[in-house]
């Protein structure tokens, strides 16, 4: 064989080696990201997993002992399927509504707790949903405080608060306050209880026991 023909020969072969590395190294990229095509411009399920992720980045943090209550407005992200997609505020009676579900019972779960409900009820009419539960913000939640201070009123319990913290965030006592017959008012299992609260002691670090975590639904009442 002449010297030309053996070059035309390694010039088809490495032409050929070329092409093959070329589709398989497509359908590489391909393996790697099977949803780059779904949608012009190379979003799809990615798009969707980007909207996800923000309405997740827009939740708030939750206590470790969170439930669900009356008020609390919630996102209920379906990853695949965004028309199933809503936000929600929990009703008196405790529940809310979703697309195609219809009513959840939502109050006196976890975030967890209810996006297993959801889910479990969502494959009824999905196949494989994937829910999730974003706390969006908490209403449920309250303290409350009466009397002698600057701004009496409702103040959310969305991290731990004592007794003090209250006092402190709703602007201190006044200066009529009798600031030794400080009362906690607290409902245990349908039992009223009180619980007195020395403040002159407790700021002096006397009496630190007195200085409690407070618990959804307590009163502090200054006379």
């Amino acid at each position: 064989m002449s010297r030309g023909s053996i070059c035309r020969s390694l010039g088809r072969r490495a032409g050929v080696l070329a092409l093959s590395v070329f589709v398989l190294g497509g359908r590489a990229v391909s393996a790697q990201n099977p949803d780059a095509a779904d949608l012009p411009g190379g979003e799809g399920r990615a798009g969707e997993t980007r909207l996800s992720a923000e309405a997740i980045a827009a939740g708030v943090a939750s206590p470790d002992d969170y439930v669900i209550g009356a008020d609390d407005v919630l996102s209920i992200v379906f990853w695949r399927d965004k028309d199933m997609s809503t936000e929600v505020i929990v009703r008196p009676d405790g529940k809310i509504s979703l697309p195609l579900i219809n009513e959840v019972m939502a109050a006196g779960l976890t975030p967890t707790g209810l996006r297993e409900r959801i889910t479990e009820e969502a494959e009824r009419f999905l196949e494989s949903p994937q829910a999730t539960v974003v706390v969006k913000q908490i209403n449920s939640r309250r303290v409350y405080i009466v009397g002698e201070v600057g701004k009496a009123g409702p103040y959310p319990l969305t991290t731990p608060m004592t007794v003090l913290q209250l006092i402190a965030t709703a602007g201190g006592l006044s200066d009529f306050a009798r600031r030794e017959d400080i009362t906690i008012m607290r409902t245990e299992n349908g039992i009223p209880r009180t619980y007195p609260f020395d403040y002159e002691s407790v700021s002096r670090r006397r009496k630190l026991g007195q200085n409690i975590l407070l618990k959804p639904g307590d009163t502090v009442v200054v006379p």
